[in-house]
């Protein structure tokens, strides 16, 4: 259910901000690419900015929730904690992120025409497949920090991730030189990924009991 609401939550942020961008560029002038350029870089930083807001909002209701279960509950305890909670929120993001990524591929890949022939990047759909991978760890990642964040009033952990959401996202106006979103994006996933791991109560050791199989 947390699964299906998180990605509920991030079609409704998906709808009103392309709801806007299609208002801006309609009320402009097609012939202006500059401007049109710029209404698209408008376009994504304005998407990125409202996602962390239904993040947000998310939060709340979750908090909302946990605190509905606590009371219902005899112990006094919660079922499921909030770092769970982050976590399925964090997929359900991701995965539904990912899911409209791959369905833009797709309808692109139906033509007409052949990607590369007119001596562009034969690599599109290879680097596209492993952006959205990346975009799906990194959103699993950020759901566990941003939740971090406003579960302990650690407002830059919250900025952090809604930085390096619009670093992710501003990479790909690089394209078509690929390296100059692949690369940075799979650094950040990187360093994410063990920021989550160390706020998830991981820690060096128990990284090297996993690698080397030990209980």
């Amino acid at each position: 259910i947390s699964l299906s609401c998180r990605a509920f939550f991030w079609l409704v942020s998906l709808l009103l901000s392309s709801l806007i961008w299609f208002i801006a560029v309609k009320a402009s002038d097609p012939r202006d690419e500059p401007l049109q350029k710029g209404l698209l870089i408008f376009g994504v930083m304005f998407s990125v900015l409202l996602q962390e807001v239904f993040r947000f909002l998310y939060y709340k209701l979750l908090r909302k929730a946990i605190e509905g279960l606590v009371a219902l509950s005899e112990d006094g305890c919660s079922p499921i904690s909030i770092q769970q909670m982050a976590y399925v929120a964090g997929v359900g993001f991701g995965l539904m992120s990912g899911a409209f990524s791959m369905i833009n591929l797709l309808a692109d890949s139906l033509g007409p025409g052949t990607v590369g022939i007119h001596g562009d990047s034969q690599l599109y759909f290879l680097t596209s497949a492993f952006m959205t991978m990346v975009l799906i760890f990194l959103h699993t990642f950020w759901g566990i920090l941003f939740f971090h964040g406003c579960e302990y009033r650690r407002w830059w952990e919250i900025t952090a991730v809604v930085v390096m959401h619009l670093a992710v996202s501003g990479s790909t106006f690089c394209n078509p030189l690929y390296v100059g979103s692949l690369v940075p994006s799979y650094l950040l996933m990187a360093a994410a990924a063990a920021w989550a791991y160390l706020l998830s109560g991981g820690s060096a050791q128990n990284l090297r009991r996993f690698l080397l199989c030990k209980s």
